[in-house]
């Protein structure tokens, strides 16, 4: 998982800033911070999904029980893709 600051730096977005494959956006607020979301991945079908989650919604408990990760933000740049 990267930011597309973090991917645009890296020399991995197209001419619009947007980053090619396999990269793919996850949809959330603009202003969407590690203080309150929480960025969750799981893996299916051979790639990792995405998703941002607010740490105060129920949803937060069901994604980690359900068997999503959830992601630093340390591991949160293009250094920790895999």
């Amino acid at each position: 998982m990267a930011t597309k600051t973090q991917l645009g730096e890296a020399g991995l977005a197209d001419d619009r800033g947007e980053p090619g494959q396999p990269w793919h956006r996850i949809q959330g607020p603009r202003d969407a911070s590690t203080m309150w979301y929480a960025v969750f991945r799981k893996q299916m079908r051979g790639v990792f999904i995405a998703t941002l989650c607010f740490r105060q919604a129920e949803r937060y408990a069901s994604l980690r029980d359900s068997g999503w990760e959830e992601l630093p933000p340390e591991r949160i740049g293009v250094s920790g893709a895999r």
